[in-house]
């Protein structure tokens, strides 16, 4: 028995090294090593932060490309999705107010064209991402709400496009944050040249 006890006193001695002191230690390292140095990247506009660049935001405005819904208002201090399952019907009637919303904002898109990101929301409510095909979706919308050309603002999304991880490993990406201040500079780049 006390030789079990002594064996079982090492191992939580040696475990709390590792899992207390070391893991936490070489997560710190390496997050030093990632962009915003194991803060968060943060996106500036004319030396202010305007948000994350992992943290979705509410853009609902017809000039702007609109984000994810959020379950949780976007408030990064309470992530969470919504717990309502597809067959909720109170879950039904919001995913078919916000198509209904969609569908009058952008006309000429028929319901079935929606992507299914573009209304529902996801698991932690703060995706700061929608697909290229969500921000295509969109092209029209924004251009005329900017009198801008929308070949111009679809070349814009294939830069800001984030392609999969070694070329296959996750779906391609459109952080919105960085794509609407990209559209805000184009812009303004056009404005001043005028």
């Amino acid at each position: 028995m006390k030789k079990h006890l002594l064996i079982t006193v090492k191992l939580t001695f040696v475990l709390l090294i590792l899992c207390c002191g070391l893991y936490p230690l070489i997560l710190a390292g390496l997050g030093l090593l990632t962009p915003g140095h194991g803060n968060g990247e943060t996106l500036s506009v004319d030396g202010k932060v305007v948000g994350y660049a992992n943290i979705g935001q509410k853009f609902d405005r017809d000039n702007y490309f609109w984000s994810r819904p959020s379950a949780v208002g976007y408030n990064a201090a309470g992530s969470g999705g919504s717990n309502k399952g597809p067959s909720n019907p109170d879950y039904l009637k919001d995913v078919q107010a916000r198509t209904d919303s969609f569908l009058v904002h952008n006309p000429g898109v028929s319901r079935g064209e929606i992507p299914a990101e573009l209304v529902t929301y996801s698991g932690s409510g703060l995706d700061p991402d929608i697909s290229p095909a969500g921000a295509r979706i969109q092209v029209r919308r924004v251009a005329a709400a900017r009198r801008m050309d929308s070949t111009v603002i679809l070349q814009l999304i294939d830069q800001i496009t984030q392609k999969p991880l070694l070329g296959f490993l996750g779906p391609a990406k459109v952080n919105v944050l960085k794509l609407n201040i990209a559209l805000d500079q184009l812009e303004r780049k056009a404005g001043s040249s005028r």
